[in-house]
């Protein structure tokens, strides 16, 4: 086969990897998809392509992955984010580079170990920085299977990346093995992987059964969700629009808690003034109507593009509880609060309530330092757009299992949820389109007991640590080699 026919069939295969790891994202939730959406980009890049531009292949697989992930998310923005599918090409690209000359001067021993721990320990980095957190880690395929995802509440996220990306290497591994004659695999080495793949599989799905465990609700919860954002009808001079769908935000408020609610929450940045100093809404007489507590998000300008992001808590009595202010401030947007790093946990009639706030629920420690304070039940209001209305809310699924927490997010118009310590989705109201919703739903007080609550993102740390051991492995194996 000529070099040039052996590229762009490598390329397709490649591109068939993109196309499979999409699929199984939202919306389309082709969940099976993920353990073996990379074997045509292993088999292109470790076979079938010239060893000199094999790199090309998760390049191509991963820049079309963001293409379909994030251009979605992004497009028409405006913003360098639209840029994101062109970085992560390049990022593949030159990170792969000398990756199949590495295991083939090492006979294949360390295939498996540097595909998982490079992989994990790429997420742990996108997990430090602002504008990536946890979004579209491959975990995230998983969310509708609250029975196969139970040990993240041990190993965290990172610990079902790694089983997805294991799964994978080595079934990749097996088809090299087969297919690649030239390749020097150890055919003992690939039965043992095979071995230890499918124990590791086994072992995994046996543990999920044996924590799945999932109780009946105790209490009674509600997330207010509007037709549309009423702080951005205001913004766009539409008062009216506003006050109209403020008014009627308080009359679904009135009909959850006629439905017996007890913990009502409302979306981030609900309205333009701190209703502890004005209370313009009569929020202190809505919550002592409902009986409820009441949560809401709101926003205070405080200098030219620079606002307060807070959430406060209205007892049923009438009394504000606290502030808390958003733990991952969205910096760019001129986002601050001076409670920001607090982590206020309210000691209640109903149980110990905690509040994130919108991005704080795309990365790992906000919901676990809440867990370690004791909370139980925790208020997501949130601020979401057209584009990530089937995704957004699917983080919440693994904050929730991490931390054994029940979660109520309720969104300005777009993907409001409510989910139990298990992961399962109790009520949903996900509308790209955008649409009213009142949801309500029976969720059990959470217990903040899984390990991941004290041992944080152990595995992510492991893959990290790995991921910079073969960086220093490549160049002290190619010394010796010459």
């Amino acid at each position: 086969m000529s070099p040039a026919l052996r590229l762009l069939l490598g390329l397709g295969l490649a591109a068939l990897s993109g196309g499979l790891l999409v699929l199984a994202y939202p919306p389309y939730n082709l969940w099976p998809l993920a353990w073996v959406a990379l074997l045509p980009m292993l088999l292109a890049q470790f076979w079938l392509m010239p060893a000199r531009l094999s790199s090309l292949a998760s390049a191509t697989t991963m820049g079309l992955w963001g293409l379909g992930y994030f251009g979605p998310v992004f497009g028409g923005s405006g913003l360098y984010m639209e840029w994101l599918p062109l970085a992560i090409f390049l990022i593949a690209l030159l990170g792969d580079m000398g990756v199949r000359a590495f295991h083939e001067r090492t006979g294949y021993r360390y295939f498996v170990w540097q595909g998982v721990s490079n992989w994990v320990g790429i997420e742990m980095i996108r997990g430090f920085v602002p504008i990536a957190a946890t979004w579209g880690f491959i975990a995230y395929t998983q969310h509708t299977q609250p029975w196969l995802i139970q040990p993240v509440s041990v190993f965290s996220i990172y610990g079902m990346s790694a089983l997805i990306v294991l799964v994978n290497f080595v079934l990749g591994q097996g088809l090299l093995g087969l297919l690649h004659k030239e390749a020097p695999l150890s055919p003992l080495r690939v039965r043992r992987w095979l071995w230890a793949g499918g124990l590791a599989l086994l072992g995994w799905v046996a543990l999920s059964l044996w924590l799945y465990r999932p109780e009946a609700g105790t209490l009674r919860v509600a997330a207010i969700q509007p037709p549309t954002s009423p702080i951005l009808a205001q913004n766009r001079g539409e008062t009216a629009l506003a006050e109209a769908t403020l008014a009627r935000m308080k009359e679904q408020t009135l009909e959850a808690a006629r439905q017996g609610a007890r913990l009502i929450v409302w979306p981030e940045g609900a309205f333009t003034f701190d209703p502890q100093t004005e209370d313009r809404l009569g929020l202190v007489a809505l919550a002592r109507e409902s009986r409820a507590y009441l949560v809401v998000g709101y926003v205070v300008v405080v200098g030219e593009r620079i606002f307060r992001n807070e959430a406060t808590v209205i007892s049923p009595e009438g009394q504000f509880l606290g502030v808390y202010g958003k733990d991952h401030p969205v910096l760019f947007a001129g986002e601050t609060s001076p409670t920001r790093g607090t982590y206020p946990v309210y000691h209640t009639s109903i149980g110990r309530l905690a509040t994130l706030i919108c991005y704080d629920l795309d990365f790992t420690d906000t919901a676990r330092k809440m867990a370690r304070r004791g909370a139980q039940v925790v208020a997501v209001p949130s601020q979401d757009w057209a584009t990530i209305a089937d995704k957004h809310y699917t983080h919440l699924v693994f904050r929730a299992v991490e931390n054994r927490l029940s979660m109520v997010k309720a969104d300005g118009g777009f993907d409001s949820a409510i989910l139990d310590p298990w992961g399962r989705v109790r009520s949903l109201a996900s509308f790209p389109q955008g649409g009213e919703a009142t949801l309500v739903a029976d969720v059990p007080l959470g217990r903040a007991n899984a390990p991941a609550v004290r041992l944080g993102d152990w595995l992510g740390w492991l893959g990290l640590l790995g991921l910079v051991g073969f960086a220093v492995a490549d160049p002290m194996s190619r010394r010796k080699g010459k």
